[in-house]
């Protein structure tokens, strides 16, 4: 009945410890849905690098609520992504020094401070992203509050660029810049989103900075060959053409097959985040997929007999109903058929990894 993903267990560690060992000093990155494998799965697998001797230092959660699920799975530094504010409560005495927080505004850094004077915290640097994060002059302000006190575990800055690679060292370089000039000594880098040749320049021309690379989807999802998400055939039904069928009392528009497979709502399927691909090709697609919508046919992320196929209906909550044509090959009841996931974006019921 389930909605499964399929993981090539000796391919995806292989994939694990190439990027480890590419990477020292790696901080992965475990949020949301885990990338699809769920984030205590992906803390599980962290500690299992780090019990084999790379180098990774800490796992980077998104929010204060994910902490719960790293924190008995592995045993290092958990770094929360999200910016504190001071809304935030307090973390329990076990887990606060296990804790670093990321502070984009300067006012926060006293703020933080009062709650708890021994805070571990990274100062986030505002980056051509424009999403959080301090100019130098702000940094100066954050730092002048740090001084002041002496309890308080500085760990570094956070850097977060946006996605797209090739052009990110110069900014690195400035940001940077400001970082020795805050004056809080030696300089450790949080960054995300710097290719393996990005983060070698960024080494050669800054050899005194630490730099901690923080990576999420490169690491997790990064051999995609070794993932498949299959839904099982749970209904299969012969119709003819003007047969009603649905929960809205739909026709069929000539013969054929309706299948009922896994995977509805509740999973993401037919769900859809904008694109980031602004591309002529993209938009062609969209006006596309607008004109099949307009009709009552879309294309679903399910692969029959090697198409894939038409939503006969906008998916249930946890199946979808597929139309099938006259002439296709018919599954069974039970076979099992492949589905094209945005893996950040799908909740499934089960994950198998082989041995």
């Amino acid at each position: 009945m389930s909605l499964t993903l399929h993981v090539d267990g000796p391919r995806w560690r292989a994939h694990l410890e190439s990027v480890a060992a590419a990477h020292p000093g790696l901080v992965p990155v475990a949020k949301g849905n885990g990338y699809g494998l769920t984030v205590g799965r992906l803390a599980r697998r962290a500690q299992w690098l780090r019990d084999r001797g790379h180098d990774v230092p800490a796992v980077a959660v998104g929010t204060y609520d994910e902490i719960a699920q790293v924190a008995p799975r592995w045993d290092g530094d958990i770094v929360v992504l999200t910016p504190w504010r001071p809304w935030i409560e307090p973390l329990e005495p076990r887990l606060a020094d296990r804790v670093v927080h990321t502070v984009s505004r300067a006012e926060d850094v006293g703020a933080l401070l009062a709650v708890d004077p021994r805070a571990r915290l990274v100062l986030e640097q505002v980056t051509s992203m424009q999403r959080h994060g301090m100019r130098a002059d702000d940094l100066w302000q954050a730092a002048s509050l740090l001084r002041r006190h002496p309890g308080a575990r500085f760990e570094g800055f956070a850097i977060h660029l946006p996605l797209g690679h090739g052009a990110h060292v110069a900014e690195v370089g400035r940001l940077l810049t400001d970082a020795v000039g805050a004056g809080l000594g030696p300089v450790t880098a949080w960054v995300s989103h710097l290719s393996e040749a990005e983060l070698d320049r960024v080494r050669s021309a800054h050899p005194g900075v630490t730099l901690r690379p923080r990576i999420g989807t490169a690491l997790w999802l990064g051999d995609r060959g070794a993932f498949s998400v299959r839904a099982r055939v749970l209904d299969v039904h012969a119709v003819a053409r003007g047969e009603e069928f649905g929960y809205r009392g739909r026709s069929i528009p000539r013969d054929g097959h309706l299948l009922v497979v896994s995977g509805g709502t509740a999973h993401g399927i037919g769900l859809e985040a904008p694109a980031g691909d602004q591309g002529l090709r993209s938009r062609v697609a969209t006006v596309a997929r607008g004109g099949l919508d307009a009709a009552g046919w879309v294309k679903s992320p399910f692969t029959v007999a090697g198409k894939a196929r038409l939503f006969a209906e906008p998916p249930h909550m946890q199946a979808s109903m597929l139309y099938l044509p006259a002439g296709a090959e018919v599954p069974e009841v039970g076979d099992e058929v492949d589905v094209r996931v945005r893996y950040t974006a799908t909740d499934v019921d089960r994950v198998v990894i082989s041995d």
